[in-house]
């Protein structure tokens, strides 16, 4: 099973990869790899432990152009580049890359070296050419939920201004529609609990789901489908 979650900040991606990753974990045996969320600056490893605030504070104060190519790296290193069909769950990637990137970074306009637009085109490519199996998980909620989650839980360095979200939101919406991956859900947490948006991502992905995914989820001692 191979997830990728995109969505605005505070629309609660990560935590739905996590709690997605303890139900494949406990109905399906599945041992997914680190979850890659690498592409929310200065975010730049995603993985524990992460940067210090000291380390965090360097990246910031990069330039444009190693910010560029550093993340232009991180992205086609997330990549494949051969057949593959293990167990893997991203959020982002050149999604968010190619949004953030415009609208906060100072990079990755069209016309601009690391076009963000011809280098999410090169990697969704690849995507289909070697893991077309992927599914595409857009993860939203209303502009004032993601505002009241903004003013009640801060994110350290929170990336999304206040005066922003329609445009974050509507430029994920762009980008998911876009997307030439062919299996898509979205997930809608406005009013959700994480437990029912689980419920609901395990209803939605059932059509998407491997051979492989499906015997697992048969031979499963004691699986149901939620």
């Amino acid at each position: 099973m191979r997830l990728f979650f995109i969505g605005c900040e505070y629309a609660g991606t990560t935590t739905l990869a996590n709690a997605i990753n303890a139900w494949g974990r406990d109905k399906l045996g599945i041992q997914f790899s680190s979850i890659h969320d690498h592409w929310k600056l200065p975010h730049m490893i995603g993985h524990p432990p992460d940067l210090s605030p000291e380390e965090q504070e360097q990246v910031l104060a990069l330039s444009p152009k190693i910010l560029e190519a550093f993340q232009r790296h991180n992205l086609y290193y997330h990549t494949p580049t051969k057949p593959d069909d293990s167990d893997y769950i991203i959020i982002g990637h050149y999604i968010e890359d190619t949004i953030y990137a415009q609208l906060y970074y100072g990079y990755g306009q069209e016309q601009q070296a690391g076009d963000r637009r011809m280098h999410s085109k090169n990697i969704e490519n690849q995507i289909m050419k070697y893991s077309p199996q992927m599914v595409l998980i857009h993860v939203k909620a209303a502009p004032e939920v993601i505002a009241r989650r903004m003013r009640e839980n801060p994110h350290p360095h929170s990336l999304v201004r206040p005066q922003d979200i329609e445009l974050v939101l509507r430029r994920f919406d762009e980008e998911f529609k876009r997307s030439i991956i062919p299996q898509k859900i979205v997930l809608d947490t406005s009013t959700a609990t994480v437990e029912e948006s689980v419920a609901e991502f395990v209803s939605k992905v059932h059509p998407y789901l491997t051979q492989n995914d499906r015997l697992r989820l048969l031979t499963r001692p004691g699986s149901l489908p939620v």
